[in-house]
């Protein structure tokens, strides 16, 4: 079961091994993640009936999260967002979507504004031990993943424009869109990523008991 209490998370552990390099580790998993996370929005797949397109970061954000805890995992995204506002190319390539800061006034808005937020809740469940065990983090990512579905069909609902008139296109459709083509692809990853941080713990585990 995981710990009420809170718990170190892996970057915490690793840190705390070097006492006097920890804050520098800390600051660079948190830009780690954040290059990651640009790099896989580059591994992205159009979809012909959706302008939302495929890409990994999902995982990335919801890994950074285990991995990180609450208040990395929130820079980190934070650090991803701002270098898009800034005009660097770390947002999914597009024909359709807008560039730069105008992307989040696109379709795929929500979905971004969500990184952070899904990030920080997986994040604080690590930080209560749900990234000890294998069920624990599948249900920690399906937590985060939840808040990336929900900002993202909300935002693609409700505030993005599309069609020829700009007009909202209301909940439903946004969820045909934005969420049902990709439940089970994520799933999927989910399922097979959720082993990672469990596994790296058992590493740990065995290195202390030598």
């Amino acid at each position: 079961m995981p710990h009420t209490a809170s718990c170190a998370t892996l970057v915490d552990t690793l840190a705390e091994r070097r006492d006097t390099r920890g804050g520098a580790i800390r600051m660079a998993a948190m830009a780690f993640v954040a290059a990651l996370t640009a790099a896989a929005a580059q591994i992205s797949t159009p979809l012909p009936f959706t302008e939302v397109p495929f890409t990994f970061q999902p995982m990335v954000v919801l890994l950074g999260g285990l991995a990180l805890g609450s208040r990395l995992a929130l820079g980190s995204q934070m650090l991803y967002l701002m270098a898009g506002i800034a005009g660097l190319p770390v947002f999914a390539s597009s024909v359709t979507l807008p560039p730069g800061a105008l992307r989040f006034l696109g379709p795929t808005g929500g979905y971004l504004m969500a990184y952070p937020l899904a990030a920080f809740l997986v994040g604080y469940l690590a930080e209560r031990g749900f990234d000890r065990r294998y069920l624990t983090s599948v249900l920690a990512m399906f937590a985060g993943l939840l808040m990336i579905y929900a900002c993202g069909a909300v935002w693609l609902g409700f505030f993005a424009r599309a069609g020829a008139q700009g007009a909202p296109i209301g909940l439903r459709a946004a969820l045909v869109a934005g969420v049902y083509p990709f439940i089970v692809a994520d799933l999927v990853k989910l399922v097979a990523a959720a082993g990672i941080l469990p596994g790296f713990w058992r590493v740990l585990g065995r290195t202390d008991t030598r």
